[in-house]
């Protein structure tokens, strides 16, 4: 991405966590010592499309209880059918308006062929 490594050993240095790099500002960054005008708005615009990559992760986790309660609930009855208390769940079934987020949901957290065990 063209960061310079000095500026790679200041977020190491300070231990930035990512999130806490999200949050920086033009005038936090220049606080860590970086002060290339240059570097400070490159350091931006990768700020801005981590962000933008970040925001459809933050919707699945914080507006999904629905889609996770599916989830659970399979995860649960299968792990009770494991144990010969019930008999095999069928897939959740989820309703037209969320079957595309229930997607997007366990292929993040299933990723892969393991996506399967719940979607079929």
């Amino acid at each position: 991405s063209g960061i310079p490594d000095d500026v790679v050993g200041l977020f190491k240095e300070n231990k930035i966590t990512g999130s806490e790099l999200l949050a920086s500002s033009m005038e936090g960054l220049a606080r860590l010592g970086i002060t290339r005008t240059g570097t400070l708005g490159l350091l931006l615009k990768e700020i801005k499309l981590l962000e933008q990559a970040s925001s459809d992760v933050v919707t699945l986790i914080e507006h999904s209880p629905y889609c996770f309660g599916k989830i659970l609930d399979h995860l649960r009855l299968k792990q009770l059918h494991s144990q010969g208390l019930a008999k095999e769940p069928a897939l959740p079934t989820v309703c037209d308006l969320q079957q595309s987020r229930f997607e997007k949901v366990v292929k993040y957290y299933f990723p892969g062929d393991s996506a399967k065990f719940i979607l079929g």
